[in-house]
């Protein structure tokens, strides 16, 4: 199976500005991010492209990774025939310490009513683990 869900951890080395597609201009304070999506063809793909600095700008969480100061730090895929990104992305942001720091990041698409499907953490949150995984 090549299709499910995946959560990146992303770093952010200092406070930055940067504008996010049609979202427009936003304060990225530094920190943590999680970010929750889906891919129900091309896993893997997805999760190499994430991975590479050198690539066309598609989505939103394209322009952060883009930026200098952000790391990718880990990446935990959930296999599944079906989107689960926002059951994921709700379990996230239910953590102590979660803030959705710019409202509508990846979840132009969500039809569950997630804020966002970016989440900020001053210090490092866990991931939710893969059931997928030992």
């Amino acid at each position: 199976m090549n299709s499910g869900s995946y959560s990146l951890l992303i770093r952010l080395d200092r406070e930055t500005d940067a504008t996010i597609g049609r979202l427009g201009r936003s304060q990225f304070p530094k920190g943590y991010y999680v970010y929750c999506g889906s891919a129900l063809r091309g896993l893997g793909a997805r999760i190499a492209r994430h991975g590479r600095r050198e690539k066309a700008i598609r989505w939103h969480i394209d322009y952060l990774l883009a930026l200098p100061d952000a790391r990718l730090v880990a990446c935990i895929p959930y296999l599944s025939a079906r989107r689960e990104e926002c059951e994921i992305n709700q379990a996230v942001q239910r953590q102590r310490g979660a803030t959705v720091v710019v409202p509508g990041f990846g979840s132009s698409d969500c039809r569950s009513g997630c804020p966002a499907h970016l989440t900020y953490f001053a210090k490092r949150p866990r991931l939710p683990r893969s059931r997928n995984r030992p």
